[in-house]
């Protein structure tokens, strides 16, 4: 599934930049190739996945706004060949970070009874022996 399209790409970055990020054949055609695209999200869908799995039930029914702008500024990186502007660079980091906190459960989705009950092996379990020194054991001593 993936959690942004082509047209939120448009919408966030513009067309031009998209056709020269994408237009790579030999003769330029100068139209978005929607096959790149579709890579490159396609790319960010799993690496968002990857992160979702251990907290929420895939797949998600709706994409909440921060996944998709997670995807987009992924995607966004992606479609660089080759080194990516700084400012596209900080963006990739931010949304692997946020992504992050996301798997830690820092930042919580608003994707209503999707998340995954805990395993409830975060709580302390002691065992303790068996006491030998009981009131009913201490006779004489009390």
């Amino acid at each position: 599934m993936a959690y942004a399209t082509l047209q939120d790409l448009i919408d966030a970055f513009g067309e031009g930049e998209l056709v020269g990020l994408t237009d790579r054949g030999d003769v330029a055609t100068g139209v978005i190739d929607t096959d790149v695209v579709d890579q490159a999200l396609g790319d960010a869908a799993a690496l968002i996945n990857g992160y979702l799995a251990g907290r929420y039930r895939l797949p998600v029914s709706e994409t909440p706004a921060l996944v998709n702008g997670l995807a987009k500024s992924i995607a966004f990186y992606k479609l660089h060949r080759f080194d990516a502007p700084d400012l596209v660079a900080a963006e990739y980091k931010d949304a692997l970070a946020r992504l992050k906190e996301i798997a830690q459960g820092t930042i919580k989705l608003d994707i209503a009874g999707k998340e995954l009950p805990g395993s409830g092996g975060s709580g302390v379990q002691v065992t303790d022996r068996e006491r030998p020194l009981e009131a009913s054991k201490m006779k004489g001593f009390i």
